[in-house]
């Protein structure tokens, strides 16, 4: 799961962001940011994945 979320993050940035963090304030942003251009969307997917990443290493 985690494969292939971190691809959707590069492929299609709020499929990536819906798919980590589910509907909220995050993916509201991220698909601002990709009707901006597609870099910034995956860029915001991509952080977004790896907070949530480190939180579940952590806890």
């Amino acid at each position: 799961m985690k494969l292939l979320q971190l691809i959707s993050c590069i492929l299609l940035p709020p499929l990536g962001v819906f798919l980590t963090v589910g509907v909220g304030s995050a993916l509201i942003i991220n698909i601002l940011l990709t009707l901006l251009g597609l870099v910034p969307g995956i860029i915001h997917a991509v952080w977004i994945y790896s907070k949530q990443s480190e939180k579940e290493v952590n806890v």
